[in-house]
């Protein structure tokens, strides 16, 4: 049973792209929801529930933040952790021939 889609309208093609569209989203949800039950039964052989195994941190507990190193001596509320890219600040101090320890906190 092949569709014979030279045969069909640009309309008929818009519509059966729209239905299959909408079919992908709906097995999409129905594989979901197998693979979440499968995933709880596994998890409740080793009588853990599903959440305490996905649970790395609490909800709503923040990662703790690196301690500042570097300190703008021009503007002290910018601060670097010495992590990533590196401001401007940090940049302009360098090219104008301060050493980087001349900046740290």
């Amino acid at each position: 049973m092949g569709l014979e889609l030279e045969n069909m309208s640009r309309n008929e093609l818009l519509q059966l792209r729209n239905d299959i569209d909408k079919a992908l989203v709906n097995a999409e949800k129905r594989e979901r929801k197998a693979a979440l039950e499968a995933a709880e039964k596994a998890a409740a052989e080793f009588g853990f529930s599903l959440s305490e195994l996905s649970d790395a941190a609490p909800k709503g507990a923040k990662l703790q933040k690196s301690k500042a190193k570097y300190r703008n001596p021009n503007a002290p509320e910018q601060t670097w952790t010495g992590r990533g890219r590196k401001p401007q600040w940090v940049h302009d101090a360098l090219n104008s021939g301060t050493d980087i320890a001349e900046l740290e906190i």
